[in-house]
C-alpha cells in the first residue's frame, strides 16, 4: 500500500476526509488524550442496515482522521438498553408475552427468541456480532451498566442541580400536554420495576434524590443516581456527551432538530457538543422511512445471505447526504460496483486512490482484486445452468477463466454461493420467457448464424461487437430494444448481462443451444 502523506489527506475530496478536516479544527478534542467517536443504537428491535450504515460511516471519518491528524481515537458504539419497551416490534416471536412488560427497561424484558438474558441484551449481541464480523474496532458501552455502576452519577447530579435551566429548553419544545408532566429525569418504579412517564413532584438537590407518585399514585422518593432514575432521551444524549466528552456523533436528518436542543444542555451541563453530521434516511421499496420495529428494511443476515460485507460497505458510503432505498434489488449493483472500485484502485494515482471508496471501506489498505466477473453475470450463468451445484459452475469459470479455482479465488467463490441464494429467491420466481416473433426470430437466427462462424478462440469483446452488428442490421427502434429482447427470449427477464461476456462464459455451444431452444419454443 502507498503511503498517504497529510498533504494527500488535506486535499482528498471524499466526504469523510471533508469531516476529518472539520474536526480537526475543534478545540479541545484531545484534551482527554484521545479523540472520541461515538454512535448510538436503540435496541427496541432487531439492528437493522441503518444501524450498521451509522458505525461504518463513522468509522470511516475516524480512519480519515487519524490519517490526516496522527491522533488517538476511539469509538464507542453505545446501546440505550435502559429505555423502557414502548411497542412490540413485529418480527419477533412469542409477542403475547413480550407485551405484559410494556414500560420495562429493555434489558428487564424476558428475551422473545430465549438465548440470551433478556431482549435488550439478545440484540446487543446482534449488533456485536455483526460489527466484529467486519473488523470494527469499538468499544461496546450499555445505557444500563453506565447507569448501574455508577458512570454517570456525576452528569446525573448535575441534571438535578441544572433542572430548571434544562426544563426551560425543553418545555418550549414541547406539546401542552407532553409539557405538563415533562422531567428530564424518568424514575424507575421501585414497586413495578417500569420505566415512569411521569411528573417529579419535588427535585431535591441536596438528597440527591426527586419525589413522584408511582403507579400506585403513592408518592415515592428515588436517587438519580446508581440506575434508579434513567434520562429522557434528549437529555440522556446530552449527559452522555458532557460525560464522556464525545468529539463526534452522526444521526439522522430526522434527529436535527433533537441535535439542538441536546447540544444546549450538553453547554449546560459544562461539555462541549461533539461535531455531527446529518445523514439522509433510508426508505424501503415503497419510499417509507424503515423502522426496527415494523421491520420493513433489510436486515443485516438477510443482506448477507446474497452478498459480501463490503457491498454494502459501500452502500453506506455513497453519497450519505442522499436518501436512499434499501432493499433487494440494490444488491447486485452494489457488489459490482465495489468491484469495480478494487479494481480500478491498484492502477489508480495515491491522489485518487485516497478518495476510493475502496481505500476507506478497508482502512486504507484494500485487497488485491480478483477476476473481472460482474455479479449479474453470475446470476445469469446460475439461471441458465439451472442448478445450485457449484462445481458446475466452477466449470464454466475454469474454461472462462483458464487456471481458476475456489482456493486460488475465495471472493469469487463466495460470489457464486451469493449467486445461487440470490437467484433461487428473488430470480426465479418471476422468470417468463417470451416467445420471439416473426421479425425477432429473424434476428435471432441471424445472431446464431454469427456464431456457428465463430471458432471459439474469440473473445468477450469480439462476441459482443457481432451481436451488436446483429441488432443494427434488424428492425429494431433501438440497441435497448435488441438487448432487451434477448434478454425476455433467451433469459427469461427484463435485463441482463453484457451478452458477449455472458455467451463467452457459458461457452459456444451452450448459447448456440440456448438460441435453438428460444426457436423452438422449449424454454
Amino acid at each position: 500500500m502507498p503511503m498517504f502523506n497529510v498533504a494527500l489527506c488535506e486535499h482528498a475530496k471524499s466526504w469523510p476526509f471533508e469531516e476529518a478536516r472539520r474536526l480537526s479544527a475543534r478545540k479541545g478534542a484531545d484534551e482527554k488524550g484521545y479523540t472520541l467517536f461515538e454512535s448510538g443504537y436503540g435496541p427496541s428491535g432487531l439492528p437493522h442496515i441503518g444501524t450498521f450504515g451509522e458505525v461504518a460511516r463513522t468509522t470511516y471519518v475516524r480512519h480519515a482522521f487519524e490519517c490526516l491528524t496522527g491522533r488517538k481515537t476511539k469509538l464507542f458504539a453505545f446501546s440505550d438498553d435502559m429505555d423502557g419497551l414502548r411497542k412490540v416490534p413485529d418480527n419477533i416471536p412469542n409477542r403475547e408475552t413480550t407485551a405484559k412488560y410494556i414500560g420495562y427497561p429493555l434489558t428487564k424484558v424476558p428475551d422473545p427468541f430465549g438465548c440470551h438474558q433478556s431482549f435488550g441484551h439478545h440484540n446487543n449481541e446482534k449488533l456485536k456480532e455483526f460489527l466484529d464480523s467486519f473488523n470494527f474496532e469499538y468499544e461496546f458501552k450499555s445505557a444500563t451498566e453506565c447507569y448501574q455502576n455508577g458512570i454517570f452519577n456525576e452528569v446525573l447530579r448535575k441534571v438535578l442541580i441544572c433542572n430548571q435551566s434544562i426544563l426551560e429548553i425543553m418545555l418550549a419544545s414541547l406539546r401542552e400536554e407532553r409539557a405538563a408532566t415533562y422531567s428530564p429525569f424518568l424514575p424507575i418504579s421501585p414497586k413495578t420495576g417500569r420505566v415512569l412517564q411521569t411528573k417529579i413532584e419535588e427535585y431535591r438537590i441536596e438528597d440527591g434524590t426527586v419525589v413522584f407518585r408511582d403507579e400506585d399514585g403513592m408518592l415515592a422518593e428515588v436517587p438519580v443516581t446508581d440506575g434508579h432514575c434513567k434520562m429522557q432521551w434528549k437529555v440522556d444524549w446530552a449527559a452522555r456527551w458532557a460525560a464522556f466528552g464525545v468529539d463526534y456523533e452522526m444521526s439522522g436528518k430526522d434527529l436535527i432538530d433533537s441535535v439542538v436542543l441536546s447540544n444546549k444542555i450538553c453547554k449546560i451541563l459544562g461539555g462541549v457538543p461533539p461535531a455531527g453530521f446529518n445523514y439522509e434516511l433510508f426508505l424501503d421499496e415503497e419510499g417509507k422511512k424503515i423502522s426496527k420495529s415494523k421491520g420493513n428494511g433489510l436486515g443485516v443476515d438477510e443482506w448477507l445471505r446474497y452478498a459480501p460485507p463490503e457491498s454494502l460497505a459501500n452502500f453506506m458510503f455513497a453519497s450519505p447526504k442522499s436518501a436512499k432505498k434499501l432493499y433487494f434489488d440494490v444488491i447486485p449493483r452494489q457488489i459490482d460496483d465495489y468491484a469495480s472500485h478494487l479494481r480500478n484502485f491498484k492502477t489508480q494515482e495515491p491522489e485518487k486512490q485516497i478518495n476510493n471508496p475502496a481505500w476507506h471501506i478497508h482502512g486504507g489498505n484494500p485487497p488485491e482484486p480478483e477476476a473481472e466477473i460482474s455479479f449479474s453475470l453470475l446470476l445469469n450463468l446460475v439461471g441458465v445452468c439451472n442448478t445450485d451445484d457449484e462445481k458446475v459452475l466452477w466449470g464454466f469459470m475454469g474454461k472462462y477463466l483458464g487456471d481458476a479455482s475456489p482456493a486460488k479465488m475465495p471472493f469469487l467463490n463466495k460470489l457464486i454461493k451469493y449467486a445461487v441464494n440470490y437467484y433461487r429467491d428473488f430470480i426465479k420466481p418471476d422468470k417468463r420467457f417470451s416467445v420471439p416473433s416473426d421479425s425477432e426470430r429473424k434476428a435471432l437466427e441471424d445472431l446464431l448464424s454469427e456464431l456457428n462462424n465463430l471458432k471459439g478462440s474469440e473473445s468477450g469483446d469480439e462476441i459482443q461487437s457481432i451481436v451488436f452488428e446483429v441488432g443494427k442490421r434488424h428492425d429494431f427502434p433501438d440497441l435497448k430494444s435488441w438487448f432487451n429482447m434477448l434478454y425476455k427470449c433467451l433469459l427469461g427477464q427484463e435485463d441482463g448481462p453484457r451478452m458477449g461476456s455472458f455467451i463467452s462464459l457459458y461457452g459456444l455451444e451452450n448459447s448456440r443451444k440456448l438460441i435453438e431452444d428460444a426457436l423452438s419454443g422449449n424454454l
